[in-house]
C-alpha cells in the first residue's frame, strides 16, 4: 500500500492518518507498541459487535516496517468543524452530541476492558503525583459505583463525523472500555474545558439533564479522569489538569 504525503489527514507525534482508496489509513510509529495496534483493532471489533453503526476496522497491517490499521471511511465533516463555524447553533449541536453519546453509554460488551481498572493502572504509573495523592485517588475511584456501559473514553466532537444527511457517526475507538457513563463524562467536560469552558459548562449541563444525573457525581469523577489523563504527559495540559486533581476539592 503506498502512502501519499498528498492524502495525509492528520500528523501527531505518534500516528499519521491517511485517506485513501482502501479506506482510512492510521500508521503508528515505530516505537508504538504492536500490542496497542491490536488492541485498538479488537476494542473496535468488539463495539461494533454491539451493533452501534460504527467505521469497522478492514485490516491490521505493516507499512514500511511500521503497524497500521485500515478503517472504513464515512465522509462527512467532524462535529467540531460544525460547532465552530456555526455558533449561533452551539446548543443544538450539543444536544445532538449529548444524545449521541447516551446512545453509545446504553450499550454493552462484557469483553471490553474494566474502565476502573485502566484508570487505577494509570494513577499507579503518574510521575507527577507524590504516593500519597495517588493513594487518595486510588480510594475515591474504588469507592465509586462499578458500571458496565460502553464508555468511548475521547468522547469529543473532533471524534464525531457528520454525514450530508446529518448522520452522526463516532470513530476512534483506541480508548474503549466498560464502565461507568459519568466517568466517560467527566473526561468530555475535561477535554472541552482544555479548550473553552462555555463549551464545557452547556456540555455538562445537557449531560446532566438528558440522563437524569447530579453534577455533583459527575465531578465527584473528575479529580480521577484528570489524572489519567495526565498521565498522557501532555505538557500543555499539565498546569490545568493538576488543578483537578486536589482529591480534596469535593469532600
Amino acid at each position: 500500500m503506498k502512502l501519499e504525503q498528498s492524502n495525509l489527514i492528520v500528523k501527531r507525534a505518534h500516528k499519521e492518518v491517511y485517506k485513501t482508496e482502501e479506506g482510512i489509513v492510521k500508521i503508528f510509529g515505530k516505537e508504538h507498541p504492536k500490542a496497542d495496534v491490536f488492541n485498538e483493532a479488537l476494542n473496535t471489533a468488539r463495539v461494533e459487535a454491539t451493533g452501534l453503526d460504527i467505521p469497522k476496522v478492514k485490516q491490521v497491517t505493516q507499512i514500511d516496517g511500521r503497524w497500521a490499521l485500515v478503517i472504513e471511511c464515512k465522509e462527512g465533516k467532524t462535529l467540531e468543524e460544525m460547532m465552530n463555524v456555526d455558533p449561533a447553533n452551539l446548543e443544538k449541536y450539543m444536544e445532538d452530541f449529548v444524545d449521541l453519546q447516551l446512545q453509545v453509554q446504553s450499550k454493552r460488551n462484557p469483553l471490553l476492558n474494566k474502565l476502573k481498572d485502566k484508570l487505577a493502572r494509570q494513577i499507579n504509573e503518574l510521575k507527577d503525583l507524590d504516593a500519597t495523592a495517588r493513594y487518595e485517588l486510588l480510594t475515591r475511584l474504588e469507592s465509586m459505583p462499578k458500571h458496565d456501559k460502553v464508555c468511548h473514553g475521547d468522547f469529543n466532537p473532533s471524534n464525531v463525523i457528520v454525514g450530508k444527511t446529518g448522520k452522526m457517526t463516532v470513530i476512534d475507538w483506541a480508548h474503549a472500555t466498560q464502565g461507568n457513563a459519568s466517568a466517560d463524562a467527566a473526561m468530555t467536560y475535561l477535554l472541552f474545558a482544555l479548550k473553552d469552558q462555555k463549551k464545557a459548562d452547556l456540555y455538562l449541563k445537557l449531560f446532566c439533564k438528558k440522563s437524569d444525573t447530579a453534577k455533583q457525581y459527575v465531578q465527584q469523577w473528575l479529580p480521577i479522569v484528570a489524572a489519567a489523563q495526565l498521565s498522557k504527559e501532555n505538557e500543555m495540559e499539565k498546569e490545568f489538569l493538576m488543578k483537578w486533581i486536589d482529591v480534596f476539592d469535593y469532600q
